[in-house]
């Protein structure tokens, strides 16, 4: 009977090792949750008295989305902190707004706020010398990278040079009478050239006709009509029929008005 015994009590043992250890790991998780509970706390406390302005829990949570925070969190760890006199709050319908708490912050007199005032002037000056200054140094850069490089003169130079060798050749060639282009085809050319002319002078009095009988009774003002109609006259883009006529040959030319 003795080995009964012995096993009854190693089981009461056994037993209430495991109620201690079901005790201990209820008080760990529990002191793990207050942990959170204040951690989160803190970081709702500290984020409430930076800003310093009114706000809602949702303004919170989403300024500490960082923090991987649920909203319910954020609205549980605001009331904890309201209700613990730490900020303030007030209710607006359903909403409530929360504010840090005024009293924990130094309130400048009146001499303060005169030289903060003052400070701030002084500062703001120097930011606009240094804006300034910055605003040189950038005009001074973009002239410096629009200027060519040493490389860029010479290559530049050199192509200069060949174009002034090849126009001098080709002043050469005209001042010795060489003949650049054969007469069969200075005739071809210029009868083509005429025959443009002619075509632009014939549309141009087309349109001539066109429109003034469209614009013969209309009331509107034939200058706004114009614009309106997007219409542009060879005057108005500095083009002038007349002077690309005298570019004729005699021989090819028509009198002036055909």
């Amino acid at each position: 009977m003795a080995p009964k015994s012995d096993n009854t009590e190693g089981n009461h043992t056994l037993a209430k090792l495991l109620v201690l250890l079901i005790s201990i790991s209820d008080l760990l998780s529990d002191n793990r949750s207050l942990l959170v509970s204040e951690n989160l706390a803190a970081i709702v406390l500290r984020f409430v008295n930076e800003q310093n302005k009114p706000l809602n829990s949702q303004n919170v949570a989403d300024a500490l989305q960082k923090y991987n925070l649920k909203k319910t969190a954020v609205q549980k760890s605001l009331d904890t902190l309201a209700d613990g006199g730490k900020i303030s709050f007030k209710e607006y319908g359903k909403q409530k707004i929360y504010l840090a708490r005024q009293d924990q912050f130094d309130i400048p007199n009146s001499e303060e706020l005169s030289q903060m005032k003052e400070a701030n002037t002084k500062l703001q000056e120097q930011l606009a010398e240094q804006k300034r200054a910055i605003s040189e140094v950038e005009g001074e850069i973009k002239a410096l990278q629009s200027n060519l490089t040493m490389e860029q003169i010479k290559e530049k130079g050199t192509k200069l040079r060949k174009e002034v060798k090849e126009l001098e050749d080709k002043l050469d060639k005209l001042r010795g009478g060489v003949t650049l282009v054969r007469p069969e085809d200075r005739k071809i050319i210029e009868q083509m050239y005429s025959e443009k002319i002619s075509q632009w002078r014939k549309r141009k009095r087309i349109f001539r006709d066109l429109w003034d009988t469209i614009t013969e009774n209309s009331p509107k003002d034939l200058k706004e009509f114009k614009e309106e109609l997007g219409l542009e006259y060879d005057e108005d883009v500095g083009v002038d029929l007349q002077s690309f006529s005298d570019l004729l040959p005699k021989s090819t030319k028509r009198p002036r008005g055909w």
